[in-house]
């Protein structure tokens, strides 16, 4: 057994030796030999192609298994294809892989052919000990005490048990191929799951070389698929989704997890974690663990969320401001100022009686509460799921599994693309390197790339801003006397105000989502020209730029509302205008911007979920049902497994990424703005509850399987989580405080009401300032023809707390003013205060590991030790009985040693 090394020298694949791919002498295991050409055993008689079901997993002898398939159309004009295909499946067997070859007669096209690699037993255990994979040693003896209360109650809820647990519970140790009779080892065949066995043989196909060793260090599946030597590379599904393998060494897992899992009839069923990290491994099972436990704490959120807005609809009666605007004495007597230079015209306040009533559904005590709640509601989030992480962690065998053996070392595109070495100060070993110099050229640039898209994104607001300052005007003078204001049901709701904030809503979730596909191109393309060292580091870079964007793509319309829309007005006769041009600075209607933010969220958060679910679904099944239109028509076995793969969509290294991506924006969108919407969660919810299902549905019908990848967190996500929980409680403490009415109201109701009462009655006349309408300059004053019939008028009035005109102060802020400054002030300190103090209350009292998890840790490395111990004198019990004269060690030192001091590390 040799190595065979790249010219970086960074990773290295063991070559076998002939006897070393046939057989296992240390435990008497032989396998099936195959020829150059992927043909069948010597001396087996040949089976025809209409006599062998194609629909198998399994080479043509049966019996070794399918670990990986190659696929490429043979061009015959390239003969350097035909060169790299020929070195690189030579290195393949060398390896110690066994491949056979379907020839493009066979397939389905008559173009492609189809090479099927299966990775012996001495290859699987070699490359288990290399990559230090757990496995099995002894059934576990800790009692299971998770029995929740009342447990009953959840059994509609609940899967068979052979289901979510299709294995029993088993203390683990890495795999060391000297000592295999330790491990729990019955069948070779099946002791390593299939996604195990497409991992290793994954590693083998990223590190072999496709060249002559003297032409360089060209090497990988990923380059060979990039220049087109192989067309595809991907693991076999183990049977059809809709129907059991007719072999019985078959699992079937696929149409299990279809069947319990994949289809939405299962929507309120919990999910089959086990089985899905079995078959898809730890990273694709973590993100569905995750989603499931985020979908599972949404319904507490949904609930209170609806009975804030329930509380609103209740109170809906109760509202005195919204009474005295819609009220004939008060609204309809008060003249406003245009709200728009020339084109807009003065207008009475009781225009604007509906607005009014349902700002007051989501503006109202409850807002409070429920801002308050969600802060607590994401800390409870995140801590409990560093409790079910850390339990999947152990129940993984991902404990003690590093980031660097996660990810494989270094990434083959790293080594490909790197020319220069240096020692590694751990392994003492020469691998590839980037100096310091152009790594940092590389990161300048491409920060420099993302700054700009996100200045081309703020450029985009600025524009859909301008947007609305323009067509508002337009608006007002064309629907003004339009048919539509004539109408019972929807009349009154028809106003220039909804009109803009709709179309530009709209607008900008067009402008959200081709500058989505744009620069997620952009994203890749960037990350890649940095070079990132390790698969882990390439994926973080990619999560901040994605992220970075996506944050400012789509959350920037909503700040602008929250926080600057209304803000920087003027008033009458001085109005504040944008970057010096002819458009005014929106006001806020009487009833404020809340309003105005919730249809910006719905719009935006809605119409991305909804696109986003027909997207994922709909569009990787239209694929695959042209791709396969001609295949259908042919019998059932001579369509083979390998086929139907080949014709489903590629799941890609990046799937996973874009998943997570869509639930994170999702989260900030119910904990940024959640005071806005209390029933942004109960959509959520509802979106997810699809979601999952949608997910499950094309990873198992319409995407081929990915390969097995190992992760024992949701990475650099749950970093980002945790940015977006502090800075919600920001964000939510400045939406009550600047964006809803709130504290006007209370500063007016303790402070300013004319009788003492603890009522709201005369508020809306205190909001409203006066101004002199023969102080309007020309450019400001509106048109003649605009002007209402029933005009007569010295002054408007506009939503401010300024001194009237004649006072010895006019225009200037008035007392009150800032004293509800004050109060907006104090409101985001007191409240940023109470709740980080219950946040990180409860973080600490939440502990990240529960206790039996840890329990079971100490048991699992106490028992390693212990059967390790015993092994080893065992071992040389057994040899000093058979008399070996070759041993030179001393047998005494084990035998002879107290268990104690042997455990004394562990305990």
């Amino acid at each position: 057994m040799r190595r065979i090394t790249g010219k970086g020298g960074g990773d290295s694949l063991i070559e076998m030796s002939p006897t070393e791919s046939l057989s296992d002498d240390g435990n008497g295991y032989h396998q099936h030999a195959s020829s150059s050409t992927g043909s069948l055993q010597e001396g087996q008689p040949e089976i025809g192609k209409q006599k062998l079901s194609k629909d198998s997993v399994f080479f043509r002898d049966g019996m070794r298994r399918i670990d990986f398939v190659l696929s490429y159309v043979d061009d015959k004009d390239c003969e350097k294809k035909q060169e790299r295909r020929r070195i690189y499946e030579a290195n393949l067997r060398e390896a110690g892989l066994e491949l056979e070859t379907e020839d493009k007669s066979e397939s389905e096209d008559g173009k492609t052919y189809f090479v099927k690699i299966h990775a012996p037993w001495e290859v699987l255990a070699t490359y288990a000990d290399v990559l230090k994979i757990k496995v099995p040693f002894k059934l576990s003896d800790m009692p299971d005490d998770r029995e929740m209360p009342m447990n009953w109650l959840s059994t509609p809820f609940r899967l068979p048990k052979n289901i979510m647990n299709p294995e029993p519970d088993y203390f683990t140790t890495p795999f060391s191929k000297s000592k295999s009779d330790l491990f729990h080892i019955k069948n070779k065949d099946t002791f390593f799951p299939p996604s195990t066995r497409n991992r290793i043989v994954y590693y083998i196909l990223s590190r072999c070389l496709y060249v002559n060793e003297q032409c360089g260090d060209k090497k990988g599946i990923k380059r060979l698929l990039n220049n087109g030597s192989y067309t595809s590379a991907f693991p076999l599904h183990d049977s059809r989704y809709w129907i059991k393998s007719k072999d019985v060494n078959c699992e079937s897992e696929r149409y299990d997890l279809y069947k319990y899992w994949a289809r939405f009839f299962c929507f309120f069923k919990e999910q089959p974690i086990n089985r899905v990290r079995n078959y898809y491994g730890e990273k694709i099972g973590i993100y569905f663990a995750w989603l499931g436990f985020y979908t599972e704490m949404l319904l507490f959120a949904a609930v209170v969320g609806t009975i804030c807005f329930t509380y609103g609809f209740l109170t809906y009666g109760d509202n005195e401001w919204s009474k005295e605007i819609c009220s004939d004495e008060i609204g309809g007597k008060i003249v406003m100022c245009p709200l728009c230079d020339k084109k807009c015209s003065y207008w009475k306040l009781n225009t604007t009686c509906n607005s009014s009533w349902q700002s007051h559904l989501f503006d109202n005590v409850a807002t409070v509460f429920f801002a308050i709640f969600m802060g607590i509601w994401v800390t409870l989030f995140l801590e409990f799921w560093k409790r079910r992480q850390a339990r999947l962690e152990y129940e993984w065998d991902l404990v003690d599994f590093e980031e660097e053996q996660q990810q494989l070392q270094l990434r083959p595109e790293y080594e490909a693309r790197c020319t220069k070495t240096k020692e590694n100060p751990i392994t003492k070993e020469m691998e590839p390197y980037l100096p310091i110099t152009s790594k940092c050229a590389r990161s300048c640039l491409s920060g420099a790339t993302v700054l700009l898209w996100i200045s081309l994104i703020i450029a985009c607001i600025i524009g859909v801003i301008a947007y609305r300052l323009a067509v508002y005007a337009a608006f007002a003078s064309i629907m003004k006397d339009s048919p539509a204001n004539h109408l019972e049901v929807v009349g009154p709701y028809i106003t220039p105000q909804l009109a803009t904030s709709v179309t530009a809503s709209c607008i900008n979730f067009v402008i959200i989502m081709i500058l989505n596909l744009m620069y997620e191109k952009v994203a890749v393309w960037i990350t890649d020209m940095e070079i990132p060292k390790t698969h882990l580091e390439y994926e973080n870079k990619l999560t901040v730029k994605m992220f970075l964007f996506q944050f400012v793509n789509y959350y920037s319309s909503c700040f602008y509302v929250a926080f600057f829309k209304g803000k920087f007005v003027g008033y009458p006769g001085k109005y504040a205008y944008m970057f010096g041009s002819q458009l005014r600075n929106e006001e806020c209607d009487p009833g404020g911007c809340l309003i105005e933010l919730t249809t910006q969220l719905v719009i935006v958060m809605t119409g991305k979920q909804v696109w986003g679910n027909i997207q994922e679904a709909l569009l990787p099944w239209v694929m695959n049902w042209w791709g396969s239109r001609k295949a259908r028509s042919h019998p059932e076995s001579l369509y083979s497994r390998w086929e139907q793969d080949h014709d489903l969509q590629s799941f890609g290294q990046l799937g996973l990424f874009y998943e997570y991506l869509e639930m994170v924006i999702q989260f900030g969108f119910i904990t940024l703005f959640v005071a806005s919407f209390p029933l942004a969660p109960l959509l959520a919810l509802f979106n997810n509850i699809i979601e999952i299902r949608v997910d499950a549905w094309k990873l198992t019908t319409q995407f081929r399987r990915p390969v097995a990848a190992k992760a024992h967190s949701i990475g650099a996500w749950e970093e980002i989580l945790n940015g977006m929980a502090v800075l919600s409680v920001v964000t939510n403490a400045f939406i009550v405080a600047f964006t809803s009415d709130m504290m006007p109201r209370l500063v007016y109701m303790y402070a300013y009401q004319p009788q003492g009462q603890m009522n709201m009655k005369g508020y809306i006349n205190n909001s409203l300032s006066v101004f002199n309408v023969s102080e309007f300059e020309g450019s400001s004053r509106p048109e003649e023809a605009e002007n209402p019939m029933w005009l007569n008028i010295t002054t408007c009035r506009y939503r401010d707390y300024r001194y009237p005109p004649g006072h010895e102060k006019q225009y200037f802020h008035t007392m009150q003013f800032w004293h509800i400054l004050a109060a907006k002030l104090a409101f985001i300190i007191i409240m940023e205060h109470v709740v980080f103090m219950v946040k990180y209350f409860v973080a600490w009292l939440i502990p990240d590991v529960p206790s039996d998890v840890k329990a079971r840790v100490k048991r699992e490395r106490f028992l390693v030790q212990e059967y390790l111990h015993k092994y080893e004198v065992d071992k040389l019990i057994q040899q000093r009985q058979q008399g070996d004269k070759e041993c030179t060690c001393t047998p005494m030192i084990y035998p002879t040693l107290p268990k104690h001091e042997v455990l004394s590390e562990v305990l």
